[in-house]
């Protein structure tokens, strides 16, 4: 099925779920032991919102006849919801515990302001940063003039591969290299609408990869959800 045009359309967040449920389905069928693929989640923490107290009862332990203790009540300097605002499903590769590879689909939210922008790019920066392989695939032509891979070029003040969206880059982590650095290998996928997506490889190190399907993935995914 062709990448369908998603500047107008409004239920990305349905196909987004059953695509992350797809790829994984795949990665168990495809992956080599010993690794194995979870389905993480990574919190937003936002702050604002309404003003609330917490449902949390505070004792000093000095009660007596059943009764609390009273003590002068001092309205707190500032008072502001913190909570989850939303839970973003990540395709994640270990093996022995650590975290060696993920994919990340992109949702309009992730780059629809420039805070979300610096907190993704921030997030998947962290991802290579701490040697974890990386696959990022961007269905998402807006906003104009943006894309993660130009920002990670920017950030790292090198001339990496740096499409714009949509696209699925592949960034692979390798050897270590004095003093302080690390090999960084990348291959781009630039998307167009109408057109099938590729088939692109996850590394799970230098040497081993695994392929992935997106072209498959996203079109069971987008039949799912009645997409033509």
């Amino acid at each position: 099925m062709p990448l369908h045009d998603w500047t107008d359309r409004d239920n990305f967040d349905a196909l987004h779920h059953l695509w992350i449920a797809e790829l994984v389905g795949l990665l168990r069928r495809t992956l080599p032991l010993p690794y194995q693929v979870l389905l993480g989640s990574s919190p937003r923490m936002a702050v604002g919102g309404s003003r609330h107290r917490p449902d949390v009862g505070v004792s000093n332990g000095q009660h007596s006849n059943g009764s609390s203790p009273t003590a002068a009540y001092r309205e707190p300097d500032a008072e502001v919801m913190v909570a989850p605002l939303e839970e973003d499903l990540t395709v994640q590769v270990e093996r022995d515990g650590r975290l060696v590879a993920a994919i990340e689909l992109i949702s309009p939210r992730n780059k629809d302001r420039p805070d979300a922008r610096d907190y993704y790019a921030t997030r998947y920066l962290g991802y290579l940063h701490h040697g974890v392989h990386l696959l990022l695939v961007d269905v998402h032509r807006r906003p104009a003039g943006f894309s993660f891979p130009q920002r990670f070029a920017a950030d790292l003040e090198t001339q990496l591969p740096a499409p714009p969206a949509p696209c699925a880059v592949v960034y692979r982590v390798g050897e270590a290299r004095p003093p302080d650095g690390r090999l960084l290998a990348v291959w781009a996928e630039p998307l167009a609408v109408g057109h099938p997506l590729p088939a692109v490889s996850l590394p799970l190190t230098v040497h081993l990869s695994v392929p992935v399907d997106l072209e498959g993935t996203y079109s069971r995914a987008a039949e799912n959800c009645y997409l033509e």
